[in-house]
C-alpha cells in the first residue's frame, strides 16, 4: 500500500520556517512579507492546512499586521478559529510584555522613546477608542498602568473625578493620560483638550501632576506637553 503524499503546503511551510530562521540569524526579519509573518503564527494554531489565503484575508480585513495582532479575540475567532486566535494574541502579548519591561520601574521621563513604543504597540491599532492611565511615583517611575475605559469608534467617556480618585488610591504623584484615535488622525479634538484641562485642574490642588496626554494612531502620535496644550 503506497504512502499518502504530503500535502503541497507542507513543503511551503518548511521553506518559510527556514527563511524565517535565516532572517532571524541575520537580524533581518524584514525579509518576510507581512502575510508570511502571519502565516508563521497561524501554523501554530492550524497544523494541517494552507494558511496563506487566511493570512491575506486577515490583512485585508484589519489592514496591517499590527491591527491583526491587536484585534479583539471575538473579532479573530470567527475568521481563524480559537487555536489560531490564541497564537496571534500570544504573539501580541509577548511583544507587549517585552516593551512593558523596558518601562516598568524606570523613570518614565528618561525612557520616553521606550514608553512610546509600548503605547504604540498596545493602543495605536485598536478599532475602538480606549483611555489608558499611567500612574507615576515621586521619582516618575511607573507604578500602575490601567485601561480605564473602552468606548466606540470615536468616543470614550472619561470622568475627571474617577481619574483623580484612582491616583489618590495609588498614592501616585503624577499621571500620563493616553488614548487612541481609530480614525487615524492623532490631533486632539476640542473635547480632548477640555477634558485634559479638567483633569489637570482637579488633580493639581491634591498634589497630582498631569505630565502629558498622548494621543496615538497607526500613523503617529500627539503629545499635549510638546504641543503646548498643558
Amino acid at each position: 500500500m503506497s504512502e499518502t503524499p504530503a500535502p503541497l503546503h507542507a513543503g511551503h511551510r518548511q521553506r518559510l520556517k527556514e527563511r524565517f530562521l535565516a532572517s532571524v540569524r541575520a537580524e533581518a526579519p524584514e525579509g518576510l512579507q507581512d502575510y508570511e509573518y502571519l502565516e508563521l503564527l497561524l501554523f501554530l494554531g492550524i497544523p494541517r492546512k494552507d494558511v496563506k489565503p487566511l493570512a491575506k484575508q486577515l490583512l485585508a480585513r484589519f489592514g496591517s499586521v499590527g491591527a491583526v495582532l491587536t484585534a479583539e479575540p471575538d473579532q479573530l475567532i470567527p475568521i481563524t478559529g480559537e487555536s489560531a486566535a490564541v497564537a496571534l494574541k500570544a504573539a501580541a502579548a509577548a511583544a507587549q510584555w517585552m516593551l512593558r519591561e523596558e518601562v516598568v520601574g524606570r523613570p518614565i521621563l528618561g525612557s520616553w522613546d521606550r514608553l512610546l513604543d509600548y503605547l504604540h504597540a498596545t493602543m495605536a491599532f485598536r478599532e475602538k477608542e480606549c483611555f489608558r492611565l499611567l500612574f507615576l511615583d515621586r521619582k516618575n517611575r511607573l507604578i500602575a498602568d490601567e485601561l480605564q475605559q473602552k468606548g466606540t469608534i470615536d468616543h470614550t467617556p472619561v470622568y475627571p473625578r474617577e481619574v483623580v480618585k484612582r491616583a489618590l488610591d495609588l498614592a501616585a504623584s503624577a499621571i500620563i493620560l493616553v488614548h487612541n484615535h481609530p480614525s487615524g488622525d492623532p490631533q486632539p479634538s476640542k473635547g480632548d483638550i477640555a477634558m485634559t484641562r479638567q483633569i489637570r485642574d482637579a488633580a493639581l490642588p491634591l498634589g497630582v501632576i498631569v505630565h502629558d496626554h498622548i494621543i496615538l494612531s497607526p500613523t503617529g502620535y500627539t503629545s499635549f506637553k510638546s504641543d503646548g496644550l498643558l
